[in-house]
């Protein structure tokens, strides 16, 4: 028996079977968020260009390193938040392979240890190519996948997720992409940094915004079940502004003017703002985490292209 949620327009079935295997991975590995683990590598080599030192090979080696963490950490977040009870029937949004009976949770557990494995070994070409220094950040992004949701002290429901994302999805992410190809960090990659890591933390917000009733029954201590709708919409209308001023950063410190196309965003950053603010239904939440990473997506782009124009 199939039928279709009102709440998030999936699919639902009795039968795993009746779903391809590979299908049940793809959904798994959550593609709506891979814009946060490829703009940060697009932005760090785009910055790395500017300075003279782009390398396409070690920006690939990145690429790799940061799409099998970031799938690493979607697979121990479907495992962890089933274990733990925070996805339930009572939860709206995407369909969690674990919780929907698609995937036993040794099933997912094991792919969680191949993909963070495949991640390890990959990160060893980075350590050839950027040298022993990026070996502890390696371990820590690798280690922190788990930890987001599982261990002793779970990032993500202790509320330090916001925290985590900004850190690794923006200054380490950035910072060593352009450190593996150019073997120096300066303050206009630290800036660029700083900015996607916001943004990517603002798919976070949404997220949890969302979640807010079904976290705080599991005692999934979000920032947003901790202080509130209200200062979610708050941090997330602060990430954006702080984002924004980047490019001008970039300008003060000698880019040309088209580093400042990533200002033209300006309105949509209100407008998703707004969206937030006003959302009351899960289908409207479930939207918006959509359009978030898009201007995340549309915000590195052009902030790559501004970048490389205005060097």
């Amino acid at each position: 028996m199939t039928r279709r949620s009102p709440c998030t327009g999936w699919v639902l079935t009795n039968n795993p079977t009746a779903i391809s295997s590979w299908r049940i991975w793809i959904e798994a590995a959550r593609l709506r968020t891979l814009p946060a683990a490829i703009i940060p590598v697009m932005v760090g080599t785009a910055l790395a260009f500017a300075h003279g030192q782009g390398n396409y090979g070690k920006a690939a080696v990145c690429l790799a390193f940061a799409l099998l963490v970031q799938i690493g950490t979607n697979f121990a977040n479907d495992y962890f938040d089933f274990v733990k009870g925070a996805d339930t029937a009572a939860r709206v949004g995407p369909r969690r392979a674990v919780a929907a009976g698609l995937v036993t949770p040794q099933k997912m557990l094991a792919a969680t240890a191949f993909v963070l494995s495949a991640a390890f070994v990959v990160g060893l070409l980075l350590v050839r190519e950027g040298g022993w220094v990026l070996m502890p950040i390696g371990l820590i992004s690798i280690v922190c996948a788990i930890a987001y949701t599982g261990g002793p002290f779970p990032l993500g429901y202790n509320g330090l997720g916001d925290l985590f994302v900004f850190i690794f999805f923006g200054l380490v992410a950035v910072g060593t992409t352009f450190f593996v190809q150019a073997g120096f960090v300066t303050p206009d990659v630290t800036s660029c940094a700083a900015a996607i890591g916001l943004l990517a933390a603002n798919i976070l917000v949404v997220n949890n915004y969302r979640d807010v009733e079904t976290d705080a029954v599991a005692g999934k201590k979000t920032l947003v079940v901790r202080f509130g709708r209200k200062f979610a919409v708050w941090q997330y209308a602060l990430s954006v502004a702080f984002a924004l001023l980047c490019p001008a950063a970039l300008f003060l410190y000698g880019y040309r003017w088209l580093v400042l196309l990533p200002v033209l965003l300006a309105p949509w950053a209100v407008a998703l703002t707004r969206r937030l603010s006003a959302s009351r239904e899960p289908t409207e939440q479930i939207a918006l985490l959509g359009a978030t990473a898009k201007f995340l997506a549309v915000f590195g782009v052009l902030l790559c292209l501004g970048i490389l124009g205005g060097r």
